[in-house]
């Protein structure tokens, strides 16, 4: 660590709050920011993921929470409203990030919260067990010139792995405040609160001073780009420190402003990369990590570790191939029963069939067509695709119940730190196809509610990465309403559901390896920290879940209106019955039966629906056999629900939308056609 304590001549200028003075005499004389009368503070949490960043933000805020999309981007932020000693706060929790040199949309939009909506505090919240692999993050927050608090948490669980942190050591080594805590115990967050008010930089040290090739190459830099937009919200140090490591968003930023130099900027980049053995980024990289472990070896005592805990032996019992794989078949069937038989069954069965069906729409039948003598208009309300007996009864009877038992179960894994631990170990499988560890949290969503994991592909670190999840979604991942009725038809035969599910299964690796060679786009990098296994907190959970219903609510229920609108618009046309009579010479072409063409019509407009069509004709003896096997293959792999489609034009655009869509209504028939034909040429009679 470098003994250096003087303010960088080049820090950015804004207005203190508290005396309108510059920045930097706002952090020399150490005004409080807490003045009668003052503006609200804006905090922004920023750290890795898995450090208890929403534990800290649910701690600061309450329930004030507001989720949205960060504009121009399908990335969750969570904003919470607060009032700190009569002082109102906003707080801003950032998607986990590990470096301000961004790689994930993830990445890029907390580097851009912190750039551009100028938080009068930062936040970076830490990991005490894992100090040291966290402080190069804090020296580039420093080396940025923002206004940063060093949030110590899960402090319990480092005590319990025999850890000590000299939290006032640390706080003196770095020149900002260092505040420990276990925000999900409520441990220190009135001394993080008060930290917040009376925020002062305690000296603004350059954390590091890198090698004689590094500092020579940001001295040069810094007259180019100290006059650049970025150079308004962050030092021109970490600027130069960013170009170095050729950072292309910042080298755009930085050669806006008049009388840039983008072509001198590259020749020093080019020059300092050549006139080294490695990239500048590893030389970075390399000295900061050095630094972190010189200052966490200072400030952290370790007890003798004592015997192997039974959470550390269930973490890596859960990673193991073998016993992980038997964990997650245990997880798997908890969240089907859960989800798929009191969610999308008992639950659904309630709300649809009693409130709905004998409630709800009965009353509103009855009121709208005594109002509305014409008929065309009160179906728009309550006619088979009206807004209220199709959009706010499939919204609110049948979906909601399936997301809130999913997220009450979803907040549970997550709260627990399972998710990592899945992410690992099904990783290896993953990049066959393309994919990466984070892909398994839609992919295990979509057998509760596809329409529901086509929004969590925004998880997903690349757009490559979230079209092939979504494809795969639309193709060979079967909602639990879907897949109760098909694993109904099919129990019959024990070689038809295992016949089934090998099909599936191969289409899913098969599509996922071939479009993972054809659509375009670099593969993403897969690291994640690997949390403690702890239990779920009742309140974490339950703020997590009312979250993400209100958004639901706000977000998705606009969309089933606007389906319900176009499907009565079909109706009113008469193109539904043109597409049941145009789909029966493809159906009986595959071997299935004519009648079954109604089905596959309306199970784009709902999958269980389209199945249970399947079960009636089973029921009447029209479908057995081979064809019965076919029909379920092809209703499984057909076109997603129109829920789940109105949902893909929203994350993905109309155009790889309708694309995937275009694919698949093709490519499920082509297989229940090779399927038909296969078992005839075995003469395989099921």
């Amino acid at each position: 660590m470098s003994a250096r304590r003087s303010e960088p001549a080049d820090m950015p200028v804004e207005s203190c709050p508290a005396c309108h003075a510059p920045n930097q005499h706002r952090r020399r004389r150490g005004h409080r920011l807490e003045m009668t009368g003052a503006p609200s503070l804006k905090i922004a949490l920023v750290g890795s993921p898995n450090v208890g960043k929403s534990s800290v933000f649910h701690a600061l805020t309450g329930r004030r929470v507001i989720i949205s999309n960060y504009p121009g981007t399908t990335v969750d932020i969570f904003r919470g409203q607060a009032v700190f000693n009569s002082r109102p706060v906003e707080v801003i929790d950032t998607p986990g990030m590990y470096s301000l040199h961004s790689i994930t949309e993830e990445e890029r939009v907390a580097r851009a919260i912190l750039l551009q909506e100028k938080p009068d505090v930062v936040l970076h919240v830490i990991d005490a067990k894992n100090l040291e692999r966290m402080l190069p993050m804090t020296f580039q927050l420093i080396e940025a010139g923002l206004p940063v608090i060093v949030v110590l948490n899960m402090m319990d669980e480092a005590s319990a792995h025999g850890i000590g942190i000299d939290t006032g050591k640390l706080a003196a080594e770095l020149g900002v405040p260092v505040i420990g805590t276990a925000a999900s115990l409520g441990h220190g967050i009135t001394e993080l609160k008060q930290a917040i008010l009376d925020y002062r930089a305690i000296s603004l040290a350059l954390p590091i001073v890198y090698d004689e090739l590094i500092e020579n190459a940001v001295a040069d830099l810094k007259p180019l780009v100290s006059g650049s937009p970025p150079a308004e919200r962050i030092s021109s140090r970490s600027i130069a420190l960013l170009l170095l490591k050729q950072d292309e968003q910042i080298r755009q930023s930085a050669t806006e402003g008049e009388g840039s130099d983008g072509s001198r900027i590259d020749a020093i980049v080019d020059r300092a990369r050549l006139s080294m053995n490695q990239a500048p980024a590893y030389v970075l990289a390399v000295a900061q990590q050095r630094a972190a472990s010189k200052l966490a070896a200072s400030v952290m005592s370790q007890q003798a570790p004592g015997k192997l805990r039974f959470g550390e032996r269930l973490s890596r019992a859960m990673m193991h191939p073998f016993t992980g794989g038997l964990i997650l078949a245990a997880v798997l069937y908890a969240m089907y029963f859960i989800v798929g038989v009191f969610g999308a069954g008992t639950l659904v069965g309630l709300l649809e069939e009693k409130v709905f069906g004998q409630l709800i729409n009965p009353f509103f039948q009855n009121t709208l067509q005594n109002l509305i003598p014409i008929q065309l208009i009160s179906d728009l309300f309550v006619g088979d695709y009206g807004i209220i007996t199709l959009g706010i009864t499939y919204a609110i009877g049948i979906i909601l119940p399936i997301v809130s038992t999913f997220f009450i179960v979803f907040s549970m894994i997550e709260d627990s730190g399972y998710l990592p631990r899945l992410a690992m170990l099904i990783d290896r499988v993953f990049k066959f196809i393309g994919l990466n560890g984070r892909a398994v949290i839609p992919i295990v969503l979509g057998l509760g509610c596809d329409t529901m994991a086509t929004i969590v592909t925004r998880t997903q670190e690349t757009k490559r990465e979230r079209v092939i999840t979504t494809l795969l979604l639309a193709l060979a991942i079967p909602c639990s309403a879907q897949l109760g009725v098909i694993f109904g038809i099919l129990s019959v035969s024990t070689g038809m559901l295992l016949t089934w599910l090998g099909v599936v299964g191969a289409v899913f690796v098969l599509v996922g390896w071939l479009a993972s060679r054809i659509i375009p786009g670099q593969r993403a990098c897969f690291y994640m920290e690997v949390p403690p296994l702890r239990l779920p907190r009742l309140s974490n959970v339950l703020q997590k879940t009312y979250a993400r219903l209100e958004w639901y609510l706000k977000e998705v229920i606009p969309f089933f209106i606007v389906a319900s609108v176009v499907l009565w618009a079909g109706d009113a046309a008469g193109l539904l019955d043109i597409l049941i009579s145009g789909l029966k010479p493809v159906v009986e072409f595959v071997g299935i039966p004519a009648e079954a063409a109604v089905a596959f019509v309306i199970g784009f407009f709902r999958r269980d629906f389209g199945a249970a069509g399947l079960y009636d004709l089973t029921a009447q003896g029209l479908l057995f056999g081979n064809a019965l096997l076919v029909s379920a293959v092809v209703m499984t792999l057909f076109v997603p629900c129109i829920a789940q489609f109105m949902v893909m034009i929203k994350e993905r655009g109309w155009k790889t939308a309708v694309a995937i869509a275009g694919f698949i209504f093709p490519f499920a028939f082509l297989v229940g056609l090779g399927l038909d034909r296969a078992l005839k040429f075995l003469g395989v009679s099921l």
